[in-house]
């Protein structure tokens, strides 16, 4: 054998080599992605489940067994079916076996390499002269200068290499969808389950806006899920749409839940457009689309297929904008709760746009958008013209190959990949409910999920830390809001309407509950994001007694331990009553005075006394829920502000006025007022909750809000308003 692995060496292919070494056995699924091929002994005790498990993750690579020609018809069916080839070291030279395993290695590296990817690889090899843009040319330009030979030196030359100008016909066109990047959009329709697929090189921003533009003349009616990403708000803006709203829920927490199935009838679209201040005609009108977020930014799931059925009684074109649930079509769990689905026919033409950079693997940037066509197609040709509006005529082509890349990660592995982030996620749900559930009588973390789940086809009900893993993991049962269940706290929830990811992870801190109710005790979120933050652990958004993690596929294996630790050494530096000063250094050094001695607790008291007088997460729940008055549409407002007749006003007296810009906090990053609505008076919710957001900055420097819209000076709140 020894001599296999000599010749292997020599020809250089990547081939793990496996006797009964226990760490390869029990790590072949990982150790297999560095591998060209796979060689085992079929001695070995477990090499049935080592080649199943290999088999799970990759179809294609090469899987070698060793075995004694009398043993052969002892393997079982499965294995036989599963394995390429059968050596017996007496059998051949060991120069033959090595070259047929590296045949093998070569063949497989062809394989695996996707359309587009695969001609940038090819071309790269090269090594052309360029006489086109850009004009560093392959990295030269760089090595020119000593700064430049920094950056190309950090970068490495494969990446110069790769940044080719349009002019490069060999890989194809971006724009008009030809080659081998037009080649990798139909691989991608085909994994993505779309009837035809665009690469977006700019994020999900802008293939929002492509969508929208492409559907939407100016005048034209959309229906606009109020819980929407501010790329929408600038679609509305640019195709001089007039929207309508479907408001979603909210809970106590400040959690965004789900449009309820009834703001998605005909009746409930027909009365919104009938007190749309902008409609001469108030009967027969059809929106262009409807605009859904799924999921939301906490985790939501709709059940899209009842969502398309409902939406499609109004309207031709259903969008999607499922820009964190790229990878829901690739793990059963999700079944029926996205958009590309695979159905025979739909009556509503179906749009998901998604970043691909956002919970795949690709580089910041990568998006898509996916076309399911209804019983009203839409012609890609026509769809393009809107397309190259928005597309550059010199695209990254290192985005567009990570893109071709993701989807065939997706293709050959993504089930695996999700199921491996799900099970994460899992595990981390599940030790934080057991830490709890030892403290009793003591404060610990909580996390938004069930506490109880029903064992499918039984009556019989466990706490989740005591459930099955695998049951968690497999059964979406378990993930489904009830509306006999109170701990998601949204009101009257429709059964199998909404279902919360479990890879989207939502800390509790102590301090008010899923309704509302304020508690005499709490932590505000922030101070354990600041804390966590010191520790160089970033979460991907917080409310007011929230935090978001997202188990992402990038997440290691036990990354999530390190998490749980510092929460409990955050929670033993509390219980000692440290200081600000000690614990949280960046928050001390942005006012020395204002913290000085200032311990955790008295902080936290501090924090919270101000949020529960004020009624922050209330006021932001009442806020966000109401639909403004609209005074002008959002196309109407922006002629304003860029003609200048508008002027900077403060928000604590800005009352009845028009908003010339969107207002969006964060949390939770949805409109409070969008372009062209009334601020109402001083003592309704929308200004309240922005003049709470300012006193709250002012008197914990450090914590501040981050509000679009809103400039702050000298600790006062503006925002632009039309003149009067």
């Amino acid at each position: 054998m020894d001599n296999i692995v000599s010749e292997l060496e020599e020809s250089g292919v990547n081939t793990i080599i496996e006797y009964d070494n226990d760490f390869v056995t029990e790590n072949i699924r990982i150790l297999s992605v560095d591998a060209d091929a796979v060689v085992l002994d079929w001695d070995l005790y477990n090499a049935e489940s080592m080649i199943d498990n290999i088999r799970m993750s990759d179809s294609d690579i090469g899987i070698f067994l060793m075995a004694d020609p009398d043993s052969l018809s002892d393997i079982p069916v499965n294995v036989v079916s599963n394995v390429d080839e059968f050596l017996w070291v007496l059998g051949d030279t060991p120069s033959f076996m090595a070259g047929r395993i590296a045949a093998s290695c070569r063949r497989y590296r062809k394989t695996i390499l996707p359309p587009m990817f695969k001609s940038l690889v090819e071309f790269s090899e090269d090594y052309e002269y360029s006489w086109h843009t850009p004009g560093h040319t392959a990295g030269a330009a760089f090595l020119k200068n000593s700064t430049g030979r920094l950056f190309y030196d950090f970068f490495g030359e494969q990446l110069f290499r790769s940044d080719l100008s349009i002019s490069v016909g060999e890989v194809g066109s971006l724009l008009d969808h030809s080659g081998p990047i037009g080649a990798a959009e139909k691989y991608a329709s085909k994994v993505f389950g779309s009837d035809f697929t665009m690469f977006v090189t700019n994020g999900t921003s802008t293939s929002n806006r492509v969508v929208h533009m492409a559907l939407t003349p100016p005048g034209g009616v959309e229906v606009v899920d109020r819980n929407c990403h501010k790329s929408i708000e600038h679609s509305l803006t640019m195709s001089h749409a007039i929207p309508v709203y479907m408001v979603p829920s909210r809970n106590g927490y400040g959690i965004m839940g789900p449009i309820p199935p009834e703001g998605m009838t005909p009746g409930a679209i027909e009365k919104s457009i009938s007190e749309s201040p902008f409609l001469d005609v108030k009967k027969g009108i059809k929106p262009t689309l409807a605009v859904v977020t799924n999921s939301t930014y906490d985790g939501i799931c709709y059940n899209a297929e009842h969502a398309e059925y409902l939406l499609s009684k109004s309207v031709d074109n259903i969008h999607f904008d499922e820009a964190w649930y790229a990878y829901a079509r690739f793990n059963p769990l999700y079944e029926g709760r996205f958009a590309m689905r695979d159905v025979k026919e739909s009556d509503a033409t179906v749009f998901s746009t998604q970043s691909t950079h956002k919970l795949l693997a690709a580089l910041s940037q990568a998006s898509m958008v996916h076309v399911r066509n209804g019983k009203k197609p839409i012609e890609k040709s026509i769809f393009n013209e809107t397309f190259m509006m928005h597309a550059s005529t010199s695209p990254q082509y290192a985005i567009i190959a990570s893109l071709d890349v993701s989807s065939k990660m997706m293709d050959s592995s993504g089930y695996n990949l999700t199921q491996d982030s799900i099970d994460e996620a899992i595990r981390f749900r599940q030790m934080m409910a057991r830490i709890g559930s030892q403290k009793k009588n003591d404060w610990w973390f909580g996390v938004w999920q069930p506490e109880y789940v029903t064992v499918p086809g039984t009556h019989e009900r466990c706490r989740f830390e005591d459930a099955p893993a695998e049951m968690l993991g497999t059964e979406s049962s378990c993930w489904i809001l009830s509306k006999y269940d109170s701990w998601h706290g949204f009101e009257n929830i429709e059964d199998n309407w909404a279902m919360l990811d479990p890879i989207k992870v939502t800390v509790l801190t102590p301090g008010i509950d899923a309704h509302g109710n304020y508690s005499d005790f709490g932590i505000p979120a922030a101070m354990v994001v600041s804390y966590l933050d010191e520790k160089g652990i970033v979460n991907e958004k917080s409310g007011d007694y929230n935090i978001l993690f997202l188990f992402s596929m990038g997440v290691a294996n036990g990354k999530w331990g390190t998490l749980v630790s510092e929460l409990c050494e955050f929670k033993r530096l509390f219980d000692s009553d440290e200081k600000v000063s000690e614990v949280l250094p960046k928050i001390y050094a942005t006012d020395p005075k204002r913290y000085e001695d200032v311990t955790l607790k008295q902080l936290a008291s501090e924090m919270h006394r101000f949020m529960k007088e004020r009624k922050q997460t209330n006021v932001a729940n009442m806020a966000s829920s109401m639909l403004p008055e609209q005074k002008m549409t959002p196309a109407d407002a922006y002629r304003e502000l860029i003609t200048g007749n508008v002027e900077h006003v403060k928000v604590s007296e800005a009352e009845n006025r028009i908003a010339a810009t969107g207002i969006v906090p964060y949390p939770p990053g949805v409109p409070v007022l969008m372009p062209g609505e009334f601020t109402g008076r001083k003592n309704e919710p929308i200004l309240m909750y922005l003049r709470t957001l300012q006193d709250f900055d002012k008197k914990f420097p450090g914590f501040e809000h981050d509000s679009h819209g809103i400039e702050v000076i000298d600790g006062e709140y503006y925002m632009y308003c039309v003149k009067e």
